[in-house]
């Protein structure tokens, strides 16, 4: 092991299982003993890691068809994070130094077999690009909606990680209108000032109905949805969509951060009726049947981002330690776009 390496090194546990939404008492920052790297393994100093909504699925334990493990009390947490290799085992590819993406983060150090890292490369110009979820808005505009020149497309929950890149990546595909739909008033005047959405709906806060509101932003129709939310925004989304439409699901976080939930179902009403009348095609994205798409993705926004077309919304909040509030304040949707814990580099 390096002389300049800590003894010990910290990670966020689940303490306790949460009645509800989880809270910063149900986590614990604990700390062990920092573990040199075995032949075929890497140690890595994490940088960042993500703090995503997916946790509350794999904490609630309703993981039917997700593919990554339930997490239980007295387990560590786990997520995408960007990191250094700071120390290697015999045989593997990698050496100190060397920047790479893995699946264990919230922790400030991972140890873990070379086969589960991935190089960042120099395809995105700053690592932390790495932890966005663009790859689903991506692959959900054009594996599933397939975007054409023209389109109006609707973007529930705009302002979070997926749906910030969603509405831009939308446009850049030929989209003629993008719009949004947020429940926040503040959140609406950044997506439209910032992120370059032609109109924003948040249901409550306009006159009319959400549906009315968005058949007065699309007063011909909606040809493409990409549902981040499900709940009422879908409901919306299906009564305001044009005939053909074609809706893609990746998320349903209305339902996934319910209290009243455990994370895995989202029931939304939707007129089936129309659905059949109006020939509307609603299809679910999972990134595991589109494996060719992360690169893809990746070559297009490292791309996007140097030429100033498009920018990563996220929030980077400092250390480890805030870790627990982040996730929290994720659920109670206090942030805009991507939400990364940032790690200090000693």
């Amino acid at each position: 092991m390096p002389a300049d390496l800590p003894a010990d090194t910290r990670t966020i546990r689940l303490a306790t299982a949460p009645k509800g939404l989880p809270e910063p008492e149900n986590f614990a920052l604990v700390t062990q003993p920092l573990t040199a790297p075995g032949p075929g393994q890497v140690l890595v100093r994490n940088q960042y890691f993500l703090v995503f909504p997916g946790l509350r699925t794999l904490i609630g334990g309703e993981v039917e068809g997700v593919p990554l493990p339930a997490v239980h009390a007295g387990d560590d947490l786990f997520g995408p994070a960007v990191g250094v290799v700071v120390a290697v085992g015999a045989g593997t590819p990698f050496r100190p130094g060397d920047s790479v993406t893995h699946l264990l983060g919230w922790r400030e150090h991972a140890l873990l077999d070379a086969e589960r890292c991935s190089p960042t490369g120099e395809v995105l110009p700053d690592p932390v690009a790495h932890l966005s979820s663009g790859s689903a808005a991506y692959g959900a505009l054009t594996r599933i909606a397939e975007v054409r020149p023209g389109d109006t497309v609707f973007v529930t929950g705009a302002a979070g990680a997926v749906g910030s890149l969603a509405g831009p990546v939308a446009a850049l595909l030929g989209a003629g209108r993008v719009i949004g739909g947020t429940r926040s008033t503040a959140k609406a005047e950044r997506l439209l000032k910032e992120v370059g959405y032609d109109a924003v709906v948040v249901p409550g806060a306009g006159p009319g109905t959400l549906t009315e509101q968005l058949r007065e932003a699309a007063p011909e129709g909606i040809d493409v949805v990409v549902d981040n939310v499900g709940g009422e925004q879908l409901t919306a989304a299906v009564m305001a969509a044009r005939r053909g439409a074609r809706f893609a699901l990746v998320g349903a976080v209305a339902g996934q951060l319910s209290p009243d939930r455990g994370g895995g179902s989202a029931p939304a009403l939707v007129d089936s009726y129309r659905v059949v009348t109006h020939g509307m095609t609603l299809r679910g994205y999972s990134g595991t049947d589109h494996p060719e798409v992360p690169e893809e993705w990746a070559e297009r926004f490292g791309a996007w981002l140097r030429s100033g077309e498009i920018s990563f919304p996220h929030v980077r909040v400092p250390g480890i330690e805030r870790a627990p509030e982040a996730l929290q304040e994720l659920f109670e949707g206090r942030h805009f776009g991507t939400v990364v814990v940032e790690l200090p580099a000693h």
